[in-house]
């Protein structure tokens, strides 16, 4: 059975799993959605969905300056208790997270976070660049969309490609650590500076 995009969406939705680990657990079941469902479970990846909903109320702010001090990062990373965020693994993922905003320059965390005018002004730019191929019109919305969604994948922070690990996603790295840890985390905001450059305002969540 072909694993789709839209099959991996509603394991992703159902689980509250990484895209990565969706589709590795779906080839693995051979797109049986519920046999997937229990692959993830067994791993215990899937935790991350029920802890999605829980107050992120504690954390850490972490920095990362990049050797030669021309590229700057802070990031505010959130958990649910103190304890967990004095833990070294946490401190870990905060550091990770702060070296990929740096090496990345992600412009939003997530797609919600995308302006419908910034959307907008993208969309016009890639349905100018399709139109010019001289393609039906189903044509030039199919690439405008496969455009769209490599603009997330390159801007929004939780689908960018880790940077250390680029077969998983930000969002699949975060979700790992939710099921080792056993607490909801996440990214509230970041600010990323390079120098000579005017300073952007932080991110929020």
């Amino acid at each position: 059975m072909e694993i789709t995009a839209s099959l991996v969406k509603d394991l992703r939705e159902r689980t509250g799993t990484g895209m990565m680990e969706c589709k590795t657990a779906l080839i693995e079941a051979k797109g049986d959605i519920e046999e997937a469902i229990s692959i993830l479970r067994k791993k215990g990846l899937s935790a991350g969905a029920k802890k999605a909903h829980r107050a992120t109320q504690e954390g850490l702010v972490g920095s990362y300056i990049h050797v030669g001090g021309k590229i700057g990062v802070l990031v505010e990373v959130n958990c649910e208790t103190d304890f967990v965020a004095r833990t070294p693994d946490f401190q870990h993922l905060v550091k990770d997270i702060s070296m990929h905003v740096a090496a990345s320059s992600p412009r939003f965390i997530s797609r919600d976070e995308v302006t419908p005018q910034v959307l907008a002004a993208e969309r016009e730019i890639y349905k100018d660049q399709a139109a010019k191929t001289g393609k039906p019109a189903q044509v030039v919305e199919k690439i405008v969309e496969g455009k769209v969604e490599k603009f997330y994948a390159e801007c929004c922070l939780l689908e960018q490609p880790f940077v250390k690990d680029p077969a998983m996603t930000v969002q699949d790295l975060i979700s790992s650590y939710i099921g080792k840890i056993g607490e909801n985390i996440r990214i509230r905001r970041f600010a990323r500076f390079v120098l000579g450059e005017t300073a952007e305002e932080p991110q929020a969540g």
